[in-house]
């Protein structure tokens, strides 16, 4: 296996072709490679695909709620320039939403007529540390979004408000900052940050290659999958090897 490269760890846009090649891989394999590469809280812990079947690869635009209180509402835009609009407006193909709420299954990010905005401009989805309503009509009426929540509910947004768009947030107990990568299939999600994605998909890559690998000779050879999983570095290098032989 290559060694851990050095990272400088600026936020960096990660281009679509990485967006792409991460939406190819299960994302269990692609949580080793970002744990491997030193981020180990990168689970959105309690959130699941309420879309199932679909993969995203996206990079988040964020949004933060914080509870009610009269002198925060005074404080932040209303209507069109809310910081709700304003991030969601900011989500194109590509792109997700990714809303910390606390958990809070008492507070809804949106439902089909505020996620409308998302659905105009082609973004990939959203994901919701907390509650999502309207999930039929989002379905009857083809908004092809991806959606990962906690929960659904009928709840409006009685205990907190969109407060602060573009800013670090947490999401299932995980840090996300604007730009990183969040990668999720019907196992749940995880953030990539931006600074690692290439890294990160190069490395899950081969090792999905060599799992692959692995499973062909123990079929093969008709054993026990303990003879050669997990995958040791000699794995790798016979990979390679074979990889080079077969012209792939």
């Amino acid at each position: 296996m290559p060694d851990t490269p050095k990272f400088d760890m600026k936020p960096v846009h990660v281009p679509d072709e990485v967006l792409e090649g991460l939406k190819k891989l299960p994302t269990a394999t692609v949580y080793g490679a970002v744990r491997f590469f030193g981020s180990t809280l990168c689970v959105c812990e309690g959130l699941r695909n309420f879309t199932p079947g679909k993969k995203m690869a996206a990079r988040a635009r964020t949004l933060r709620f914080l509870p009610n209180r009269d002198d925060l509402k005074a404080d932040t835009a209303s209507g069109e320039a809310s910081p709700e609009y304003v991030a969601m407006g900011k989500c194109g193909p590509g792109d997700v939403l990714v809303t910390d709420i606390q958990g809070d299954v008492k507070t809804v990010v949106a439902g089909d007529v505020k996620l409308l905005q998302l659905a105009m401009n082609n973004a990939d989805g959203v994901v919701v540390d907390g509650a999502i309503r309207d999930l039929d009509v989002l379905r009857d009426e083809n908004y092809d979004l991806i959606v990962y929540a906690t929960a659904r509910s009928l709840h409006g947004g009685p205990t907190a408000s969109p407060a602060e768009q573009d800013v670090q947030i947490q999401c299932g107990g995980a840090l996300v900052r604007p730009g990183d990568v969040m990668v999720g299939d019907d196992d749940g999600v995880i953030v990539v940050p931006s600074w690692m994605a290439r890294q990160v998909l190069d490395h899950a890559t081969e090792h999905e290659e060599v799992e692959n690998y692995i499973k062909e000779k123990i079929r093969a050879e008709n054993v026990a999958p303990g003879k050669y999983y997990p995958p040791r570095p000699e794995s790798f290098e016979e990979w390679r090897r074979v990889k080079k032989e077969r012209g792939l």
